[in-house]
C-alpha cells in the first residue's frame, strides 16, 4: 500500500452529483478514498471520473474497506451523498451509516452534499449475487439490496 500515513485522507461514500464533487477540495497533502458502490459500482466509476476530471486522483476501495481506513486513525473528513436532509437525519446512499458511526467514533467530521440522483429503496436480489455477471453464491441463496440507508442526525454532527 502507498504511504498514507502523511496525508489527510477523505472518505467519499456514495454517488455523488457534479457539483458535490467540485466541493470536495482536499489540501495539497490530502487524497481521496470513495467506495466501489457495490451492487452496481456506480460510486466507483462515477466518482472516479469526477475526481479525476477535476485534477484529484482517487483511490477506490471495496465499501466496507472505510472501517480498516479509520482503525488505522487515517479519515480526516467524511463526505456522503445525501438525497434528502432534515433536522432528524439524512437519506443518503447505502453505505452512509456505517461511515458515519465510524466518523462519530473516531471524531471525524461527516458533511453532506447532494447525491447524483434519487434513487429506489431496494435494488434486484440478483444484483449482489454475482459480480460483473459471474455468480459469487450458490443457487438458491437470497439477496437483500438496501440502496438507501438513513442516518440518523446524531452521527452527523
Amino acid at each position: 500500500m502507498r504511504d498514507y500515513k502523511s496525508k489527510s485522507i477523505v472518505l467519499a461514500q456514495g454517488v455523488f452529483a457534479a457539483e458535490s464533487i467540485k466541493k470536495i477540495k482536499p489540501a495539497r497533502a490530502s487524497h481521496v478514498f470513495i467506495g466501489e458502490g457495490r451492487p452496481s459500482l456506480e460510486a466507483g466509476k462515477s466518482n472516479a471520473k469526477a475526481f479525476l476530471a477535476s485534477g484529484i486522483t482517487p483511490t477506490v476501495i471495496c465499501d466496507n474497506m472505510a472501517g480498516f481506513l479509520f482503525f488505522k486513525g487515517l479519515v480526516k473528513e467524511v463526505y456522503l451523498a445525501c438525497q434528502y436532509a432534515d433536522g432528524k437525519g439524512a437519506l443518503c446512499d447505502t453505505g452512509a451509516l456505517i461511515c458515519a458511526v465510524l466518523a462519530k467514533k473516531h471524531k471525524v467530521p461527516v458533511k453532506l452534499l447532494p447525491a447524483k440522483a434519487r434513487t429506489r429503496f431496494l435494488g434486484d436480489p440478483k444484483d449482489v449475487l454475482s459480480f460483473e455477471g459471474s455468480p459469487i453464491a450458490p443457487k438458491g441463496t437470497h439477496g437483500y439490496v438496501p440502496l438507501v440507508e438513513w442516518v440518523p442526525q446524531k452521527y452527523l454532527k
